[in-house]
Protein backbone atom coordinates (compact mmCIF):
# COMPACT_ATOMS: atom_id res chain seq x y z
CA UNK A 1 0.00 0.00 0.00
CA UNK A 2 2.99 2.26 0.40
CA UNK A 3 4.02 2.00 -2.81
CA UNK A 4 0.90 3.40 -4.55
CA UNK A 5 0.98 6.33 -1.95
CA UNK A 6 4.47 6.96 -2.95
CA UNK A 7 3.14 7.22 -6.35
CA UNK A 8 0.49 9.33 -6.07
CA UNK A 9 2.58 11.66 -3.86
CA UNK A 10 5.28 11.71 -6.81
CA UNK A 11 2.30 12.03 -9.42
CA UNK A 12 0.90 15.00 -7.27
CA UNK A 13 4.41 16.89 -6.71
CA UNK A 14 4.66 16.99 -10.33
CA UNK A 15 1.77 17.95 -11.33
CA UNK A 16 1.98 21.24 -8.83
CA UNK A 17 5.48 21.99 -10.39
CA UNK A 18 4.30 22.15 -13.89
CA UNK A 19 1.82 24.64 -12.61
CA UNK A 20 3.27 26.43 -10.44
CA UNK A 21 6.79 26.77 -13.16
CA UNK A 22 4.03 27.68 -15.81
CA UNK A 23 2.20 30.47 -13.75
CA UNK A 24 5.97 31.91 -12.75
CA UNK A 25 7.08 31.93 -16.18
CA UNK A 26 4.38 33.46 -17.76
CA UNK A 27 4.38 36.50 -14.75
CA UNK A 28 8.47 36.55 -15.54
CA UNK A 29 7.43 36.74 -19.34
CA UNK A 30 4.79 39.54 -18.83
CA UNK A 31 7.30 41.64 -16.65
CA UNK A 32 9.92 41.38 -19.64
CA UNK A 33 7.66 42.41 -22.11
CA UNK A 34 6.37 45.29 -20.26
CA UNK A 35 9.81 47.13 -19.44
CA UNK A 36 10.85 45.83 -23.05
CA UNK A 37 8.04 46.38 -25.37
CA UNK A 38 9.16 44.27 -28.73
CA UNK A 39 8.24 47.37 -30.74
CA UNK A 40 8.77 50.77 -30.29
CA UNK A 41 7.84 54.34 -32.07
CA UNK A 42 10.95 54.14 -34.74
CA UNK A 43 10.13 50.30 -35.46
CA UNK A 44 6.36 51.38 -36.12
CA UNK A 45 7.48 54.20 -37.70
CA UNK A 46 9.68 52.03 -40.07
CA UNK A 47 6.88 50.39 -40.21
CA UNK A 48 4.26 52.37 -41.49
CA UNK A 49 6.62 53.82 -44.28
CA UNK A 50 7.16 50.16 -45.60
CA UNK A 51 3.36 49.66 -45.96
CA UNK A 52 3.16 53.16 -47.70
CA UNK A 53 1.77 55.51 -45.63
CA UNK A 54 2.93 58.55 -44.36
CA UNK A 55 3.40 58.43 -39.99
CA UNK A 56 2.45 61.15 -38.36
CA UNK A 57 3.47 61.94 -34.82
CA UNK A 58 -0.18 61.73 -33.61
CA UNK A 59 -0.62 58.55 -35.19
CA UNK A 60 2.27 57.07 -33.99
CA UNK A 61 1.13 57.91 -30.51
CA UNK A 62 -2.15 56.06 -30.94
CA UNK A 63 -0.95 52.96 -32.19
CA UNK A 64 1.68 53.03 -29.09
CA UNK A 65 -1.10 54.29 -26.70
CA UNK A 66 -3.53 51.11 -28.17
CA UNK A 67 -0.81 48.46 -28.17
CA UNK A 68 -0.10 49.24 -24.38
CA UNK A 69 -3.51 49.21 -23.14
CA UNK A 70 -3.69 46.04 -25.32
CA UNK A 71 -1.03 44.64 -23.18
CA UNK A 72 -2.20 45.72 -20.14
CA UNK A 73 -5.47 44.49 -20.80
CA UNK A 74 -3.91 40.82 -20.85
Amino acid sequence: MSTVLWIIFIVVALLAGIALGFFIARKYMMNYLKKNPPINEQMLRTLMMQMGQKPSQKKIKQMMRSMNNQMDNK
